[in-house]
């Protein structure tokens, strides 16, 4: 079997075609952007037994770049087979080769940041002889079905994917988590809108019609409500801050202020916190003496917006979208309409207008969707009583019209007629 899940299949007329060897098929499509001259290429993360066509696809599409974001064990399940030499440095090989294929991957560098490793592989055909330098983003804070802490660590992992030039230099990008549908299409849905609006404008992008227009090449980009509530966050503070001027080192603070803001209902046990930052600073420095530490942190920077509480219409949405998501199927809906009031509130202000935050869901807010949710099902079982009553009334009157139509005379001499016709047919047949 060359699918990691049996509900995830590739589009046949955009999907990878394999030119070498026996087996020409991947689960992988080409997705394309054209508005935002942007193309990817999403797929499954690989199999054991599709290392060497996962690595094939990467030589022929001519790819500089392989964007991961998942970790290879989730939850005590293999969501990816380890399809790169991890180096000696690192316990393992440096060398991986694939006779199926004809390729060898060898391990170069890396450089780990607090919730991203980069590393720098060379991927070489043993055929001719020729080589390339791969690139792989490896973002490992990312859970299955959920989101990232907060956006700003998702937008500073874009925008150094970004600098490497690897999205428009060379063939498409490879871009995989597990099933290549849901943190995959997250990634590329929130890069497109980001690269439309600074072309085209803040107000030229419409998100869900673009999410549409992807998921025509590759089924069920995004999975979850939460994901696409933050493509829409992450695309808002995208275009209403200049995060590539964060200092790496406040943001693992901001993250963790951001994490409580930004849920993510999602099956996987919480990412971990990033090491205190002495001691990342100790163990990562190339020299191997730690750096000393400046005797006065530096506060983290103002944001450009301010943050005021929501409204009572937002609340409103906010808690319609609560019930909804948990007692509807909708959910792309609900989403929909809490983030259409998010980007009106902060189109109507103009530049200068305050981005309103999300209201958190805590215990009070908890509470008014208890309690909504348990008006709408009260009001849900009156109204299925008040239709079984009406049912078993009609059936009721049915059986009583057709009781009197039996009893009518005109009904009781057809009986007649028809009870001795039978008869009559009996006699004759029995005495012939």
């Amino acid at each position: 079997n060359l699918n990691r899940y049996r509900d995830v299949s590739p589009y046949d007329h955009s999907r990878i075609v394999l030119t070498k060897g026996r087996c020409d098929y991947i689960n992988a499509n080409l997705v394309k952007v054209v508005k935002a001259d942007r193309q990817y290429i999403l797929t499954q993360g690989p199999l054991q037994q599709t290392t060497g066509h996962f690595w094939l696809m990467v030589w022929e599409q001519k790819s500089l770049a392989i964007i991961m974001l998942n970790r290879i064990i989730e939850k005590n399940q293999e969501k990816c087979h380890q399809y790169w030499p991890i180096g000696r440095i690192n316990g393992g090989e440096d060398s991986l080769i694939l006779t199926d294929v004809g390729l060898q991957i060898d391990y170069i560098s890396e450089v780990e940041a607090s919730y991203y490793t980069t590393r720098t592989l060379e991927l070489k055909d043993l055929d001719s002889g020729e080589s390339r330098n791969i690139l792989q983003f490896h973002y490992t804070t990312w859970p299955d079905f959920g989101v990232p802490q907060s956006p700003t660590a998702f937008l500073r992992f874009l925008s150094a994917v970004r600098r490497s030039g690897t999205l428009e230099e060379g063939g498409p990008p490879i871009v995989h988590c597990s099933a290549g549908i849901g943190r995959s299409g997250t990634f590329c849905l929130v890069d497109s809108c980001l690269v439309l609006m600074k072309k085209y404008g803040n107000n030229s992008v419409k998100v869900k019609e673009l999410l549409m227009e992807m998921r025509q090449y590759r089924m069920g980009l995004i999975q979850t409500p939460d994901q696409l509530r933050f493509s829409y966050l992450a695309i808002i503070e995208g275009i209403t801050r200049d995060w590539d001027s964060v200092n790496d080192n406040d943001l693992i603070d901001e993250v963790n202020q951001n994490s409580s803001r930004v849920s993510s209902d999602s099956e996987d046990e919480p990412p971990p916190l990033p090491p205190p930052r002495g001691e990342s600073l100790g163990t990562r420095s190339p020299g191997g003496e730690a750096p000393p530490l400046p005797p006065d942190r530096p506060l983290p920077r103002e944001p450009p917006t301010s943050a005021r509480s929501p409204s009572p219409e937002v609340e409103k949405y906010f808690c319609m979208f609560c019930f909804q998501f948990e007692t509807n199927n909708r959910h792309e809906t609900a989403v929909f309409t809490i983030t259409r009031l998010m980007v009106t509130i902060l189109a109507k202000g103009g530049e200068k207008s305050e981005i309103v935050p999300y209201p958190k869901y805590n215990k009070s807010t908890k509470h008014k969707c208890v309690r909504e949710r348990m008006r709408i099902e009260a009001n849900k079982k009156t109204a299925e009583m008040l239709a079984e009553m009406k049912r078993k009334q009609e059936s009721a009157e049915k059986w009583r019209r057709v009781k009197r139509s039996l009893l009518q005379p005109l009904s009781l001499g057809l009986g007649a007629v028809f009870i001795g016709g039978c008869a009559i047919a009996i006699y004759f047949y029995t005495n012939r």
